[in-house]
């Protein structure tokens, strides 16, 4: 296998890894005025991720870098072509991770309030705009023969690519329900996984419209075959969050996740990034691949590091496994960033 096929796997991994995880983390930040009726139970949802929100985050840091190193062409026209989005998340993901910090350094309500109230908007926007950027990125976009976008902002504003927002809205919705319920008891719990059933209902609705009218424009064998088996693995979460079985029914939800985003690379591959210009010239990734040497050398750092880094991010998980409620909640006001 070439090492430009190595990395872009390497790059579909990251992605899945990033949705995957950082998708609960907004899916609770979605539902945090849903779900919580009082601070302390805004407080419970907030300490379900508190400990694992900011190393959700690395995977995207990691797979912005590896695109730059790997597929330099393909980062400068995703970048500035898709500008104005990946300011928008980039803004988003900033101001969430200031709430997160922030929140309790007041006792004070309306403090808490409009702290809340930005990571609510810090979890809807990159929610919906990851959708529609990678909703683009596979429908195909103006790119003429330098490489360069040659469209504009409400070019990426599609039909399809806003199907492609909703439904990347409605799985991280039922992936942060999901979780919430496997992580919290009592009340919080089963308002969790009362709205889970439904959730998945809206999301399978979406899901397979928007991967039907993927697999139609650019499918292929495999990505046909990874769209079915998400389809199945939602059908599956549905089913296993009604019997009340939440770590099942989160597996479910992982894994509708996982093999939705790597049908979408399935679809795109050979292409990094199509063009949509009769005279245009889409991004491969031959053309788009850094250098043999350059390739060479970033694998053997991924061979190294990599498996240090999901040790340590599967330890952080194991510490922080069990459930949390009310009564874990402390009645004075907090001193840590994330209580």
């Amino acid at each position: 296998m070439e090492l430009t096929t190595v990395w872009f796997v390497l790059i579909a991994v990251l992605w899945i890894g990033y949705f995957t995880l950082e998708g609960f983390d907004f899916g609770v930040g979605l539902l945090l005025p849903v779900l919580a009726h009082d601070d302390t139970e805004r407080r419970v949802m907030i300490n379900t991720i508190g400990p694992v929100w900011d190393g959700n985050e690395v995977w995207l840091l990691v797979a912005g870098g590896a695109t730059f190193a790997a597929f330099p062409e393909w980062y400068a026209t995703l970048f500035s072509g898709f500008y104005l989005p990946l300011l928008l998340i980039l803004i988003a993901l900033i101001v969430r991770g200031l709430a997160f910090e922030y929140r309790a350094k007041r006792p004070d309500a309306r403090w808490k309030a409009r702290w809340d109230l930005a990571i609510i908007v810090g979890s809807l926007v990159p929610s919906v705009l990851w959708g529609v950027a990678f909703a683009n990125i596979l429908r195909g976009v103006p790119i003429d023969s330098d490489f360069e976008y040659a469209g504009g902002f409400f070019d990426l504003l599609n039909p399809y690519a806003l199907l492609g927002g909703l439904t990347t809205l409605a799985l991280f919705v039922t992936h942060g329900a999901l979780f919430v319920a496997l992580k919290t008891d009592g009340e919080i719990r089963h308002r969790a996984r009362n709205l889970a059933v439904p959730s998945v209902a809206v999301t399978a609705v979406l899901a397979v419209a928007f991967l039907t009218w993927t697999q139609q424009q650019t499918g292929t064998t495999g990505s046909a075959v990874a769209f079915v088996l998400a389809a199945l693995a939602l059908v599956g979460a549905g089913l296993a969050a009604r019997v009340g079985r939440e770590g099942w029914a989160f597996a479910g939800t992982f894994v509708t996740i996982a093999l939705a985003v790597a049908g979408m690379f399935l679809a795109l591959f050979p292409d990094v990034m199509p063009s949509t210009l009769a005279g245009g010239a889409s991004l491969t990734t031959t053309n788009a691949a850094a250098t043999s040497y350059t390739l060479k050398i970033m694998t053997v750092t991924a061979v190294v590091f990599t498996p240090l880094v999901l040790a340590y991010q599967g330890w952080t998980y194991w510490v922080f496994r069990k459930r949390i409620a009310t009564h874990h909640i402390p009645a004075a006001a907090e001193s840590a960033s994330v209580r």
